[in-house]
């Protein structure tokens, strides 16, 4: 078993069906939750996760719809008794942000807190965040308001490969990041400083050589056949609208 799960595509502004992006990377020993939105438990017990199941937060960057949740994550998981540590990666900027968010909240002062472990990224190109047997992970700085990692998903034992751009500009270390995947899973908020359109993501996905593209971050109105048979115009691989709670195996 190895899956990404979509537990939100929305872009920052959600709707009552359409959950902040962030998603989950899961296999037999780890469960890695990308970004966190909203209110995390709910959302992983509908898609059949078990909340202590969770191994891993990888933070892309410290936007609000992208770590807003992460407070509530922490509470919730120590009310439920969670007693193994949390490994929590990021950038040193969005670590230490996260920190300064934590300490609001007075969390040092928890009784019996479980044990949480950072992990701070090098801001550059291909840095490992996990090397498993069974999975591992890179991320790469890309063009966003704030300093912002994408990251990139590799199965060893043959599955499948997949991009993950997070919120950024059209940039050359994204087009390196997603060379040769089977799915690049690309923003799509529209055209301005920091973020792509669905054309832009398009381009992305020509260059890099992506096999098929997937979209997240895109706004509640959007009219996904106009705006699909435009990406198609500019890549001539597959192209859908990712949808919450959507499934993607990642085993051949």
């Amino acid at each position: 078993m190895a899956k990404i799960v979509f537990l939100g595509t929305a872009n920052a502004v959600a709707t009552e069906n359409h959950d902040n992006t962030h998603l989950l990377i899961l296999n037999e020993h780890r469960a890695v939750l990308v970004d966190c939105a909203g209110s995390p438990v709910p959302r992983l017990v509908r898609a059949g996760i078990q909340p202590d199941q969770l191994s891993d937060l990888l933070l892309t960057h410290f936007h609000p719809d992208h770590v807003a949740g992460a407070p509530l994550l922490l509470m919730d998981l120590w009310l439920l008794g969670r007693t193994r540590p949390l490994t929590v990666h990021g950038l040193e900027h969005t670590i230490s942000r996260f920190k300064a968010m934590m300490d609001l909240y007075e969390w040092r002062r928890w009784p019996d807190f479980f044990p949480i472990q950072f992990n701070i990224i090098p801001e550059k190109e291909f840095s490992p965040i996990i090397d498993d047997a069974d999975l591992q992970l890179w991320s790469s700085p890309v063009r966003h308001l704030l300093p912002t990692i994408a990251i990139r998903i590799e199965i060893p034992s043959g599955g499948a490969s997949v991009a993950y751009s997070t919120d950024t500009e059209p940039c050359d270390e994204m087009v390196r990041l997603a060379r040769g995947v089977d799915i690049l899973i690309h923003e799509a908020s529209g055209a301005s400083m920091g973020h792509s359109s669905v054309e832009q993501a398009a381009e992305v996905a020509a260059k890099s050589g992506a096999r098929s593209l997937a979209l997240v971050h895109y706004p509640a109105n959007i009219n996904a056949d106009e705006l699909i048979k435009a990406a198609s115009g500019k890549f001539s691989g597959p192209v859908r609208f990712a949808r919450d709670f959507e499934e993607i195996d990642l085993k051949s």
